[in-house]
């Protein structure tokens, strides 16, 4: 049957480019015609049915074309377990228009990349729904979705885990009472007797299974249906028959082998009253996991003070736009990023950059959106609203991260594939085992068995296991001021062997001073004057220090024209009719012998030197000083210990950058390297193993592209930087110390909850199976099995949320 594909395409530009695209797509197998609109940028593709999206988008991806693409987030409910995970995720993928599909159990939200224009949410909803679940979408300015439903969720496990127990406590009191008390026996037989005794469990276990423990039912069973069984299905699987065999066994005894009629009511009633307590525990530890959104989320103010026409008036925050003046009032959280217009005051930025201290703020410096003012009033104009604000893109960062795969999942994905079908061939294989080879009464030994290993398989478990502990992990780095942007970069980051910085604002603070000149030629303030002429045009932190320096001695500046940055090596232009140039050695041809010595004594010193040529003659040179962090030997000190060889990469002289190098304890330095060659100089380093890069995330871009982790230096504004991994929301070295140790932490954590997923599953089974009495041990009890189940997954949370109890480098 012929179908039609609709493809929003990038990168189009003329009638070349159409005819390109069309035939890229016209050359996948299938598609019978392609025609590509110019002025609409669409792609249309007829096809026979079996070409996707994905083929397509490949093919134009290949061209040079680019389906343009949209990312996409859905709230699912009514996931339990790694089987749940499989079955949404296919579901997803089987929609028309979706790149790729993701499901994270730990938050409960899918992210799709999808062809933009080709995929609407209600297919995708309704994928969903056909696989069992339910969904919907998770709105940007909202990252936090679905938090009441949450601990509406949870409050529900808890109505339902209370409501079980108490109806099974008179249940497990009539069914194991003479156990505990054998007097207690004798008086059941002699007042209401066993008969009596069978039916009230009965009526009692019958509430609990189709009550509360009514759940179980209605998602195991679609799964089932759908040939997809999830741990809901062995709950249902497991609970069903015990419940049956024992309402046979009290109802119509006589169609039973003599001797096997035997109730397990109890062990019915406590494997749903376990399992429902394990899942409200569970509930209410991954809201714990999901703090940090929350808080994040309750930064954001819901109204604003706005100046309009010159009347003050109260605005949602959802109606604000650039350019309002807003009103800051001593205390007030701050409502929306801006620039201060009026006033000064003390902001605290802690919920965002991690930052303990207050910083002032003044006419012309930025604030955050969700910061708290101090003691002085303020009026800023606001620059960003929305989704576009910092916390905002924080929020969603955070949230991306949260969800990300790590390549470790790929085996417990592989895993949890097959594990339920799995269980449940174990489950018949194990009842006909025992009805064939079992003692007497084999059929009662044949169900404890098999309903024991239906119940303590837990899928649950496998399924948390790793995206937990990221949920926790990407949290808690969120508010030690560490954003991780791609979730990936938790795992390659504990692996790296090598952390190299750049030194000029990483190493050191980012504000040089000009500490030293000296000329051959000229006066000396006239040379400072005509180099800060030139050096006004440039924004570069050395360029601004050499004009703070002209500006100190209160020089005029000369006009200038012409002005040309030559990037890596200096500027260039002509002042006052004659043209000057200023830059890094590597600049001119030679530098004069009249000017080494003093040089040589500067770079030593580790001072950067600029010179200074005048119609093609050096007339003089700057020593510029770049005070190194004062926590820069430690945050070293610390990678070293943990096993990471620090580097240097600097355009600065080798000199220069030797001194910054020796003085932290830095052995591999790598100097003279222009901007656009650190990504060569990455590649080198990379020959010796696994690299990191730390730089200031704008003139570093293409070394942190490189690096196998970027982590960019950021000002608690610079949240997407694209180049960049992970962001340190404050200027604070430690931030990369405790990014490590973060990184470190939380791997560490995953395969603990990994060894004891899997290590659960594979040594209770054979134990539920009936293999410790095989040599005469003990039967593992239905519900012993259904508490360790329930405990399983529970711990595994447990485990997880001690990463909160990480600390930054102090």
């Amino acid at each position: 049957m012929e179908q039609t594909l609709r493809l929003d395409v990038t990168g189009l530009s003329c009638a070349g480019c159409v005819r390109r695209a069309e035939a890229a797509l016209s050359g996948v197998d299938g598609v019978h015609e392609a025609r590509v609109n110019l002025a609409t940028r669409r792609a249309e593709v007829t096809h026979d049915g079996d070409v996707t999206p994905a083929r397509a988008a490949e093919a134009l991806a290949r061209a040079g074309y680019p389906a343009a693409h949209e990312d996409l987030r859905l709230r699912v409910d009514g996931a339990t377990c790694g089987s749940c995970v499989a079955r949404i995720e296919a579901a997803l993928r089987t929609v028309p228009g979706v790149v790729s599909a993701t499901f994270n159990l730990a938050d409960g939200q899918a992210r799709l990349r999808i062809l933009s224009g080709a995929v609407e949410a209600g297919a995708l909803i309704a994928a969903v729904k056909r696989a069992g679940y339910t969904a919907s979408p998770v709105t940007e300015d909202r990252p936090d979705a679905g938090a009441a439903r949450d601990a509406a969720d949870v409050a529900r496990l808890r109505r339902d885990t209370l409501i079980a127990a108490a109806l099974t406590l008179p249940v497990m009191v009539l069914a194991m009472g003479g156990h505990v008390w054998p007097p207690f026996h004798h008086w059941l037989h002699g007042t209401i007797g066993m008969g009596t005794s069978w039916i009230i469990q009965f009526l009692l276990t019958t509430l609990v299974l189709f009550g509360p423990g009514l759940r179980f039912f209605r998602l195991g069973l679609p799964a089932l249906l759908h040939r997809a069984p999830d741990m809901n299905a062995l709950v249902a699987l497991g609970t069903s028959a015990a419940w049956g065999f024992s309402t046979v066994a009290t109802f119509a005894p006589g169609i039973l082998p003599p001797g096997t009629a035997e109730v397990y009511f109890e062990a019915a009633a406590v494997i749903v009253t376990l399992i429902l307590l394990g899942r409200w525990l569970e509930a209410r530890a991954r809201g714990q996991a999901g703090q940090a959104i929350r808080k994040l989320a309750g930064l954001q103010v819901r109204e604003a003070r706005v100046r309009r026409d010159g009347v003050m008036q109260t605005v949602a925050i959802a109606d604000l736009v650039t350019g309002d003046e807003i009103e800051l009032r001593p205390g007030a959280r701050v409502p929306t990023d801006g620039t201060v217009i009026e006033g000064r005051s003390d902001i605290d930025e802690s919920m965002v950059t991690g930052e303990p201290l207050p910083v002032m703020r003044g006419i012309g410096d930025r604030v955050i959106g969700g910061t708290v003012n101090g003691a002085g009033a303020l009026m800023i104009r606001a620059t960003a609203t929305g989704k576009d604000t910092v916390l905002s893109q924080i929020m969603a960062a955070v949230a991306d991260a949260q969800g990300a795969k790590l390549p470790i999942q790929s085996l417990v994905d592989r895993v949890t594939a097959v594990f339920v079908p799995v269980v449940i061939a174990v489950a018949l294989v194990t009842l006909g085992v025992w009805l064939a080879l079992g003692p007497a009464p084999a059929l009662g030994l044949a169900l404890v068995a098999a309903v024991s290993v239906l119940v303590v398989a837990c899928p649950c478990a496998m399924g948390l296991a790793v995206p937990v502990s990221i949920m926790v992990g990407t949290g808690r780095a969120s508010e030690l001021g560490v954003l991780f942007r791609r979730g990936d970069a938790l795992q390659a980051l504990q692996g790296v062997h090598i952390m190299a910085f750049d030194k000029t604002g990483t190493l050191t603070i980012g504000k040089p001073e000009v500490t030293g000149i000296t000329v051959i030629e000229g006066e000396e303030d006239a040379v400072l004057a005509q180099v800060a002429a030139l050096e006004a045009t440039s924004d570069h932190p050395i360029a601004r220090a050499v004009v703070a320096a002209a500006e100190a001695r209160g020089l005029q500046l000369p006009a200038v024209s012409g002005s040309r940055a030559v990037p890596g090596l200096g500027v260039e232009g002509e002042v006052g009719g004659q043209a000057l140039k200023v830059g890094a050695a590597r600049f001119f041809e030679t530098i004069p012998t009249s000017l080494a010595a003093t040089v040589r004594g500067w770079e030593g010193e580790g001072r950067s030197v600029l010179f200074a040529a005048m119609d093609g003659r050096i007339v003089g040179a700057l020593a510029v000083s770049d005070r190194i962090k004062p926590e820069a030997r430690a945050v070293i000190d610390a990678l070293k210990v943990a096993g990471v060889r620090p580097a240097m990469i600097t355009g600065d002289s080798k000199a220069a950058a030797q001194a910054v190098a020796s003085t932290l304890g830095i052995e591999t330095v790598i100097a003279g390297v222009m901007p656009t060659a650190k990504a060569d100089a990455m590649a080198e380093l990379a020959k010796q193993g696994r690299v990191a890069f730390v730089g200031d995330g704008i003139n570093d871009a293409p070394a942190l592209a490189a690096a196998d982790v970027g982590i960019a230096m950021g000002s608690g504004t610079d949240v997407a930087i694209e180049a960049a991994d992970i962001v340190l929301m404050s200027g604070d070295l430690r931030g990369v110390a405790t990014a490590h140790r973060i990184s470190l932490a939380t791997m560490s954590n995953i395969r603990q909850n990994l060894v004891w997923a899997f290590g659960y599953n594979v040594a209770l089974i054979p134990v539920a199976a009936g293999l410790l009495a095989v040599f005469g041990g003990p039967m593992l009890s239905p519900m012993l099995a259904s508490g360790a189940m329930a405990a399983s997954s529970v711990l595994v949370i447990t485990n997880a949320l001690r990463l909160r109890r990480l600390r930054a480098m102090a």
